[in-house]
């Protein structure tokens, strides 16, 4: 039997008693004998649909079941229903009706819904929409590798294992076993200063942003954003209405010693420090001290945007920002969507103490917490050691896909292409000396089913700087090779027809 009619059987009886609900003079079974007939016609009730049982329609109703029964009768003989014995009573296969679907609005009409200043802020933010591309996107993790099986057996046990305290509205941070096995992971892989109530368990990392420009910005505040920087973030705390000032980026990271004149003084400072986004570069030990010093010198809060931290190759893991004071001014973020998987939407922040009580308060009454069989899955995957031997795998894997992707557009390095140095991370940056040529080749990549994305979107003041971010963990390794050495033809071509091929 199809989906479509089961459901049907679920939702009859409150639509007939809809209809049944209006004022008319008719008899209960002309008007039930009626509605169902004008459904079956237009469609409403596709063929083949079953019908609930008498009994049940007419308790559904609150009419007597002879009177269900006379609307069913008729409708049988006349053809538009049929009674199998044992198995109940289906709609005809008749040839009129189709289902009835609204009318497409016309593009005036679409035109004139105005949203929020705030909306059309977020949806500048957000650029044009997509489609999926294996090469290039960034911040895409190798889904090819993911372990499902065994992780989907996880998921099947605590299912099956899940308390009934569960199905009711928490406001604890998260599952405490997932909150003891990010502590742990992170006091050792990160030497991050916490305890796992400090452990705030939410939605994604933009959950996380979201949470920290409500609860610690007000509208026309300050936020120090790293330019270039990760759009993301930026995109959350314009929609909270905070003022980012662009601070720029060079070979040690973000400068505070160069943030622009005429801004107040900061209310949030938002970095990643480990692996700066999209540029590449790890801030060095004076950056960190002297923003932490900027930090408490303005009574501001750090973002630390610890992202793709574990992915470092051929050097040792950087220690967080946050761990290199006691009760420094730093709410740590991270995020599971690179390690493992996008569509797991479950991220954390480590507050300072000060801050966990009204987090998790406003988390649970703005968000509400979800996913605990998940949580609790995750967390058994991380005790169980399956989190470190993925994350050693994937940093093999990503290494020899970076290297790959390095070969391809081997032949346009030769001829002047730069790109980042690649100490870590899941993605290279390429970069070009004419936005004209990075317009072009974003175009005909896409045209060719590759995701280039533009160096100088990431920027809050325009022009910014031409470039490619080339994001390579998510991409199998025959398609890297095929994308890259279509981009380092077109880049040696400089854009002209020939690069189409």
């Amino acid at each position: 039997m199809e989906p479509v009619a089961v459901a049907h059987a679920d939702w009859l009886g409150e639509a007939l008693g809809i209809e049944l609900s209006e004022p008319s003079a008719l008899p209960l079974t002309r008007r039930l004998y009626r509605a169902l007939r004008a459904w079956i016609q237009a469609g409403r009730l596709a063929s083949g649909s079953r019908l609930p049982s008498s009994r049940r329609l007419a308790r559904e109703l609150g009419v007597g079941r002879n009177t269900v029964l006379d609307a069913i009768d008729q409708l049988v003989a006349e053809g538009f229903l049929l009674t199998r014995p044992g198995a109940g009573t289906f709609v005809a296969d008749l040839p009129f009706g189709g289902v009835e679907t609204p009318p497409e609005a016309s593009p005036e009409k679409a035109a004139s819904v105005s949203l929020s200043a705030r909306g059309e802020r977020l949806l500048r933010a957000c650029g044009a929409s997509q489609g999926h591309h294996e090469a290039f996107p960034p911040g895409v993790p190798a889904l090819d590798r993911f372990p499902r099986e065994l992780w989907q057996r996880l998921l099947r046990r605590h299912q099956r294992r899940l308390p009934e305290a569960w199905l009711d509205y928490r406001a604890e941070g998260g599952v405490a076993a997932l909150r003891e096995a990010l502590c742990d992971y992170l006091r050792l892989s990160r030497s991050v200063r916490c305890r796992p109530e400090q452990v705030l368990v939410v939605q994604g990392a933009q959950q996380g942003f979201e949470l920290v420009a409500r609860l610690l910005g007000d509208p026309g505040d300050a936020v120090w954003m790293e330019e270039p920087g990760y759009g993301g973030a930026r995109a959350c705390f314009d929609a909270a209405g905070l003022e980012a000032v662009p601070v720029p980026v060079d070979g040690e990271g973000l400068d505070p010693g160069r943030v622009p004149a005429g801004h107040a003084a900061p209310r949030l400072i938002y970095v990643t420090p480990s692996h700066q986004y999209p540029s590449g570069v790890t801030m060095s030990l004076a950056r960190r001290l002297a923003l932490l010093e900027a930090a408490e010198r303005h009574g501001a809060w750090i973002v630390e945007d610890d992202y793709d931290s574990e992915f470092r190759y051929g050097q040792r893991p950087v220690a967080a920002l946050q761990g290199l004071a006691e009760a420094a001014r730093v709410i740590y973020v991270g995020t599971l969507s690179k390690v493992l998987y996008p569509g797991l939407r479950l991220g954390y922040l480590v507050l300072p103490e000060a801050l966990v009580e009204p987090f998790r308060r406003a988390n649970a009454r703005l968000h509400r917490e979800a996913q605990y069989p998940v949580q609790a899955a995750l967390a058994e995957f991380i005790a169980a050691g399956h989190f470190a031997r993925h994350v050693r795998r994937m940093r093999d894997c990503y290494r020899r896909r970076q290297a790959l992707l390095r070969r391809a557009l081997a032949p346009a390095v030769a001829r002047g292409l730069t790109l980042s140095e690649g100490q870590a991370g899941m993605h290279l940056v390429a970069w070009l000396d004419d936005l004209d040529l990075e317009a072009t080749l974003v175009e005909r990549g896409a045209a060719h089913g590759i995701t280039l994305s533009p160096l100088s979107s990431h920027y809050l003041e325009a022009p910014g700087r031409p470039g490619l971010v080339l994001g390579y963990a998510g991409t199998r390794d025959d398609e890297i090779l095929r994308a890259g050495c279509w981009l380092a033809e077109a880049w040696l071509s400089r854009g002209e027809a020939a690069a189409s091929g």
